[in-house]
């Protein structure tokens, strides 16, 4: 498991809570994998009760069974929560984007190309990880300059199903092309261009549907739910 580093005032449920999750979404703690509080402790260097408060705030969420008596396991991945957290980020980030066309101003659109050349950049250099991040961050400041950054903080629980997803694409998809998306998404914005801006981010979030075939070449079959569960 990797260890982040703590944030400035955060408490010791938060960083166990963002650590764990962050964990999951990178398969450094792997679909079906044991956990026990003691091991966490031990590993973050905190006590007992807010891992167990982060644990259960991630099986609230799923991404998290905890056995009484029995200790805690990654869930694996379910097709059908990972469709639907895509479903509801399809439909709200092309609703955003139309917003930021006619919201966004001068500075936000130089953020924008900003993080895009970002990307391009990263992209070069064969950093994955850096390409992660400037993709989260570009999604984010959409909303932000939407206005409507509470709306993104309530869909992060649902949508950590298919960031997981998310992360694994990322490693068996062109990157090329999901930073092209980004760009013209941009451009689009800088026309002002609603229904192409639409249409673009559509397409981009397509990229991101569960081919299991594809996976399964790439990562164990025992990372996912079978559907006769």
């Amino acid at each position: 498991m990797r260890i982040l580093p703590r944030k400035a005032r955060e408490n010791n449920r938060d960083y166990a809570l963002r650590t764990l999750r962050e964990n999951i979404i990178h398969l450094d703690l792997p679909p079906g994998g044991r956990i026990s509080e003691n091991d966490l402790s031990a590993q973050l260097g905190l006590s007992r009760t807010p891992i167990r408060e982060a644990l259960m705030e991630l099986a609230r969420v799923s991404l998290v069974e905890v056995y009484p008596q029995r200790g805690s396991a990654i869930a694996l991945i379910d097709d059908e929560l990972v469709e639907e957290a895509r479903f509801l980020r399809s439909v709200m980030e092309c609703a955003v984007v139309e917003l930021v066309c006619r919201m966004a101003t001068e500075q936000d659109l130089l953020l924008l190309m900003e993080n895009v050349t970002r990307q391009e950049y990263y992209l070069s250099q064969g950093q994955p990880e850096q390409l992660w991040k400037l993709d989260g961050s570009f999604h984010a400041l959409l909303f932000r300059i939407a206005r409507k950054e509470q709306t993104h903080a309530l869909m992060a629980d649902m949508t950590l199903h298919f960031d997981r997803v998310r992360n694994m694409t990322l490693n068996t998809v062109e990157n090329s092309a999901i930073v092209s998306d980004h760009r013209a998404i941009a451009e689009a914005i800088a026309r002002r261009d609603e229904d192409a801006a639409k249409q673009l981010m559509g397409v981009h979030l397509s990229r991101y549907q569960v081919d299991k075939t594809h996976l399964l070449e790439h990562y164990p079959a025992e990372y996912f739910k079978q559907s006769s569960e």
